[in-house]
C-alpha cells in the first residue's frame, strides 16, 4: 500500500478544508498520514481514518534557527515514514517539509494556497520567502495553485517551472454538507439586514475597512447588524488586538461572535457574507456561503474576485477603500428581495459550476496516481471520487 503524507500548519486546518481528500484518499487505497502541531482538533482528525503525526511548527516565525530545526524534525519523520507522495500545504511545511522530501528523493506535491502578508507588502521578507520557495519547489512533481494570478507570478519570477503547475478552484466545497438556504423575505429587510465577515481578525482581511463601512451604513440604517465571525489573537503580525475588538464591539458598531467550528448555522443567518481581504488564494468561507446561496461582497483582488461575478451574484468593490464597500453595502440592502433572491441562486450555481471539491480531490488523485506509477484501480477510484462515490 502507498502511504502518502499530508502536512500543514494547524489540525484545524486539515479538519476543515482537506477532510474530503483524506477521506478520498483513504478510500483509493493510501495510507495517509497526517502532519501539523497538536491543537484540540487532533481526534476530530484520527476520526477521518488517518494515522496523525504532531510535528510543531512555528507559523508565523522568522529565526532561522527555528527553522533549520523543522527542517531537521521534516527529515527525519520523513526519512521514517517513507512515504510515495509528500503533499504539503502553507508556507513552512511547503518549503522545510518539500526540502527534506527532495534530499531522500520523495515525489512532492505542493499547494500554494494564497501567498498572504508577505506578498502584500513588498519587504525583505518577500525576498527571503520567494528564494525559499524557489529551492523548494524545483524539483517538485507537481504544483497547485488555488488562482491563475498567483501561479502567473510564480511562473513569471521564475519561482517554479510552469511545465509542473496546475490552478485548483480554490480548497473547493463540499456542496452536500453545505447546501442551499433560501434568502430571508422581510417587509422591513432594512431594519433587520445582518452582514456577516468570517475570517481570522486580520487587518489583511479588511476587517477595519468593514468597521468603518458599518459606521457609515448605520448612519442610514442604524438597525442594520454587522457580525465578525474567526479566530480573534492570532499568532500573526496583522492580528486585531482583542482590546480593539472590545473597543468596536462596546461602540456598537459591530458583534464578534467568536469562533466556531461550523459555520453553517451563522450564514444561514445571513443576508450577506462579506470579505473586503486585500489578496487571498480562493477564499473558503466565501465558497462555503456562495454555497449555501448567499450574495457576496468581497473586494475585487487576487483570489476575491474568483468567487464574484460583479451584479450577479454579489459585488466587487475597491480593497482598502471602506466608502466604496459602505456603497456596495447599501446597494445590496436596498435590493427587493426578488433580486437578491435570484444572486442568491447565481451563488449557488456558480459553485456547483466551478467550484466542487470534487474537482480538487480528483485532480490529487490522479496526480497521485500518476506519480506512484498508476497502479492497479487508482485511476477508477479517482474517476469515482469526481462523481461523489468517496
Amino acid at each position: 500500500m502507498s502511504k502518502v503524507i499530508i502536512a500543514l500548519n494547524s489540525t484545524w486546518n486539515l479538519v476543515n478544508f482537506r477532510a474530503g481528500l483524506i477521506r478520498a484518499m483513504i478510500s483509493a487505497g493510501y495510507d495517509v498520514v497526517a502532519v501539523a502541531p497538536p491543537d484540540e482538533h487532533v481526534e476530530s482528525l484520527r476520526a477521518l481514518g488517518c494515522r496523525y503525526l504532531p510535528l510543531p511548527v512555528d507559523s508565523k516565525g522568522t529565526h532561522p534557527g527555528r527553522d533549520l530545526k523543522l527542517l531537521f524534525r521534516f527529515w527525519l519523520l520523513l526519512r521514517s515514514e517513507r512515504p510515495s507522495v509528500y503533499l504539503g500545504y502553507t508556507v513552512k511545511p511547503n518549503v522545510y517539509g518539500s526540502l527534506a522530501a527532495h534530499s531522500l528523493d520523495i515525489p512532492v506535491i505542493n499547494n500554494v494556497a494564497g501567498l498572504g502578508a508577505v506578498f502584500i507588502r513588498d519587504t525583505w521578507l518577500t525576498g527571503l520567502v520567494s528564494r525559499l520557495y524557489k529551492l523548494a519547489l524545483a524539483r517538485s512533481a507537481k504544483v497547485f495553485f488555488q488562482n491563475n494570478e498567483d501561479r502567473h507570478l510564480f511562473v513569471q519570477a521564475g519561482l517554479v517551472r510552469p511545465e509542473v503547475t496546475d490552478c485548483l478552484p480554490g480548497s473547493g466545497v463540499d456542496l452536500v454538507r453545505f447546501r442551499l438556504q433560501g434568502t430571508r423575505d422581510k417587509r422591513n429587510c432594512q431594519a433587520s439586514f445582518r452582514f456577516l465577515l468570517i475570517a481570522r481578525m486580520l487587518w489583511d482581511k479588511g476587517v477595519g475597512e468593514y468597521v468603518e463601512a458599518a459606521r457609515l451604513v448605520r448612519r442610514r440604517y442604524p438597525e442594520v447588524e454587522f457580525c465578525l465571525l474567526g479566530f480573534l489573537d492570532v499568532q500573526n503580525p496583522a492580528a486585531i488586538p482583542r482590546a480593539q475588538m472590545d473597543e468596536w464591539v462596546a461602540e456598537g458598531v459591530v458583534s464578534y461572535l467568536g469562533a466556531a467550528n461550523d459555520v453553517r448555522p451563522h450564514i444561514a443567518h445571513a443576508d450577506c457574507v462579506v470579505l473586503p481581504s486585500y489578496r487571498e488564494g480562493v477564499p473558503r468561507t466565501l465558497l462555503e456561503a456562495a454555497a449555501m446561496g448567499r450574495p457576496i461582497i468581497t473586494t475585487d483582488a487576487v483570489g476575491c474576485r474568483d468567487v464574484v461575478d460583479d451584479e450577479v451574484n454579489g459585488y466587487l468593490c475597491t480593497p482598502g477603500d471602506p466608502e466604496d464597500l459602505a456603497i456596495k453595502m447599501l446597494q445590496m440592502i436596498e435590493l427587493p428581495h426578488e433580486i437578491r433572491q435570484t444572486m442568491s441562486l447565481r451563488s449557488r450555481e456558480k459553485v456547483e459550476r466551478e467550484f466542487d471539491e470534487q474537482i480538487v480531490i480528483k485532480s490529487y488523485l490522479e496526480a497521485i496516481c500518476e506519480i506512484t506509477g498508476g497502479e492497479r484501480g487508482c485511476m477508477v477510484t479517482a474517476s469515482k471520487s469526481a462523481t461523489g462515490s468517496t
